[in-house]
């Protein structure tokens, strides 16, 4: 186990500690303590390292993530793991404005509530909310899902593409070409896998699906006011 106080060594050592980890390494087990919400913690990691951080961060921590499992013991600021590939992100509390924005890949759970625009532009990830989601949530969404255990604001997947979204709550309204969709037995397995995952306890069949109508893909006169 290896221990980094943030009060001591720096943002710069931290990172640079982490970075420079190789995936062959039996180095993979890191705890930083006193991070005292600041920004960019754990960022750009590329090996398959366990990282605890004992305290509430800043924004864009674990930023770029590849292969680690980084767990946040506090809330998280805004632009949590954005453009994450890979690898595992675990908020223990909640999470500020565009959580997972533009992410690749990878796992993140919010344990907690997530502000708006979480998962805007997601491009394979998969978001895990146990509380609710904020406006605008998953817009733009390319590829991957969005699981929210409460409720969700506003315009809700406007303008999505393919990304999946699974609701437990109440939703303020749905944005522009997102609808309601079928549940189908195979969605409801792929929802159980990720709640499993997420090590969230909850019923699969109290989850309504959303997703793309597929009506705004190209430009169409007709539809001018939706976009």
């Amino acid at each position: 186990m290896n221990t980094m106080d943030f009060q001591e060594v720096g943002l710069r050592e931290i990172n640079r500690s982490l970075q420079a980890v190789e995936s062959l390494t039996n180095n993979r087990e890191w705890t930083i303590e006193n991070p005292m919400g600041q920004h960019a913690i754990a960022c750009g990691i590329t090996a398959p390292l366990s990282v605890h951080i004992k305290g509430n961060v800043g924004f864009y921590c674990a930023g770029m993530n590849q292969q680690a499992e980084v767990i946040i013991d506090g809330h998280a600021g805004v632009g949590l793991a954005e453009n994450m590939m890979s690898g595992v992100v675990r908020v223990k509390g909640n999470a500020s404005q565009s959580a997972g924005a533009t992410g690749h890949g990878g796992l993140l759970v919010i344990e907690g509530d997530a502000s708006s625009r979480c998962g805007i532009s997601m491009k394979g990830i998969d978001i895990v909310v146990g509380g609710s989601v904020g406006h605008m949530s998953a817009f733009m969404g390319q590829i991957g899902h969005m699981v929210v255990c409460g409720d969700a604001g506003e315009a809700l997947g406007d303008s999505i593409y393919e990304a999946k979204l699974y609701v437990a709550g109440s939703v303020e309204s749905l944005g522009a070409d997102c609808t309601e969709k079928e549940m189908t037995a195979e969605h409801e397995q792929a929802l159980a896998d990720l709640l499993e995952r997420s090590q969230i306890n909850k019923s699969v069949q109290s989850f309504r699906r959303y997703g793309s109508a597929r009506k705004l893909y190209n430009f169409d006169i007709d539809h001018a006011d939706e976009y």
